[in-house]
């Protein structure tokens, strides 16, 4: 399939560097990383409001003009961080990207108000922007954006402002707009949470660089490297030696640990050890003979942190080792810092990430 967008060879400033990037047509592409990635300058380049000093951005089988781009503008959406509403009505605030492009006001009599409707938003037709909340005003922002119909959808980190909930309830509402018209979107967000949620592929930016490209289930799962690990949450990365392998299994010496996972890897191959916090299974006692998991090991707790409705425990099994447990078996085993525990994890939860 021809991508509706495609980045060649991008390079902007010392910021920012992409071989190539492509946006499929119909598909939400979430970009994410840490503050200072790169994530707002590529969506300001693909805009079109930030001209590379190197490479080319392709629209629909063309090469952007950075000069000369208008005809280009009139085909996307933009929606940033702040609403950057006009100091008019909400009708007339969606209304004005029809306007822009010269659509009939009859036809903006028409289309305004479905998406006022669609946003929740009707009732506040006639309010000014400065009377209206923060969850509010970006409401009418992307209604002001989707009601043109835009071939591409930019978003950059729209909800970051936003309390909890309003976040919530307007992510699950963009959720099914976005699945009904099948607008192809680049929404940029460091928040993993939303990019699960919307994102049909997602793209990890570190350091100005493209670090992977994948399914967002794929890129948890599988991180390309220990940066990427970091980001998406795996705090237990450790280096090791591969001492056995055979039948699709390794083992991995992990200091004076030698731990079992799910990979073909040669005899002696140095690897990045992964575990998932919440893959990692705490027990007062030792396990059961039923158990399943194939990695059991004895640890000192070093810390307890509580993080909402669970509580972070990182261990000591001659390498620091990362478990997520509910308060309540916090509470039932008796977790305190000094105490010895046995922790337990399957194979098939270990990444490794060869040297």
């Amino acid at each position: 399939m021809t991508p509706i967008l495609r980045v060649e060879d991008l390079h902007v400033k010392d910021i920012l560097s992409v071989p190539r990037l492509d946006v499929r047509r119909g598909e939400v592409l979430t970009v994410v990383g840490p503050n200072g990635a790169g994530k707002s300058t590529l969506l300001l380049t693909l805009a079109g409001l930030l001209r590379p000093e190197a490479g080319q951005v392709w629209f629909d089988g063309a090469p952007l003009d950075f000069g000369r781009n208008l005809s280009y503008r009139r085909r996307i959406g933009l929606v940033m961080q702040a609403p950057l509403l006009q100091d008019i009505s909400v009708f007339d605030n969606v209304a004005a990207g029809l306007r822009f492009r010269g659509a009939a006001e009859a036809d903006v009599r028409r289309i305004v108000p479905q998406w006022l409707e669609r946003l929740d938003i009707a009732h506040l037709s006639r309010r000014g922007p400065r009377k209206l909340s923060g969850g509010e005003a970006q409401r009418v922002s992307l209604a002001r954006a989707l009601a043109v119909t835009p071939d591409l959808l930019l978003l950059d980190e729209p909800f970051s402002a936003l309390d909890a909930p309003t976040r919530a309830h307007l992510i699950g509402d963009l959720q099914s707009l976005l699945a009904e018209t099948g607008i192809t979107t680049v929404f940029i967000t460091h928040d993993l949470d939303e990019a699960l949620q919307l994102g049909d592929r997602m793209t990890v930016l570190i350091d100005g660089q493209v670090r992977q490209i994948a399914a967002p289930e794929d890129i948890f799962a599988a991180p390309a490297d220990a940066d990427v690990a970091a980001f998406v949450g795996v705090e237990t990365v450790v280096p090791g030696t591969v001492s056995r392998s055979g039948s699709g299994m390794v083992l991995v010496q992990v200091k004076d640990q030698e731990l079992e996972a799910v990979r073909e890897l040669d005899v002696g191959r140095e690897v990045l050890f992964c575990v998932r916090p919440e893959d990692v299974t705490l027990h007062s006692k030792k396990r059961t003979p039923g158990s399943s998991a194939r990695n059991c090991l004895s640890g000192v707790i070093r810390q307890i942190v509580p993080q909402g409705a669970l509580m972070r425990v990182t261990l000591d099994c001659s390498f620091p080792l990362t478990a997520l447990v509910t308060r309540a078996s916090a509470r039932e085993m008796g977790l305190a810092e000094g105490r010895t525990v046995q922790a337990s994890f399957k194979a098939s939860a270990v990444h490794l990430i060869p040297r």
